[in-house]
């Protein structure tokens, strides 16, 4: 991700629950970091825009933009 900065993800991997969630469950933040930028340099090669369907259910719930 980005050098020297705090992320969204640094904050939540620094939360005591997802700490005690992801040991017991046996992830490993540097595993759960890679697997996500593995994902965001797949997803940002093809320049997609997710369906309209998608976007809409994503602001009806608040959880995007």
């Amino acid at each position: 991700m980005t050098e020297g900065k705090m992320t969204k993800l640094d904050e939540l991997l620094g939360d005591p629950m997802i700490q005690m969630v992801m040991e017991r469950d046996r992830v490993r933040p540097e595993d759960l970091r890679a697997m996500l930028e593995r994902d965001l340099r797949r997803h940002s090669a093809r320049n997609q825009i997710p369906p309209a369907h998608v976007i809409a259910a994503c602001q009806g719930r608040s959880l995007c933009c």
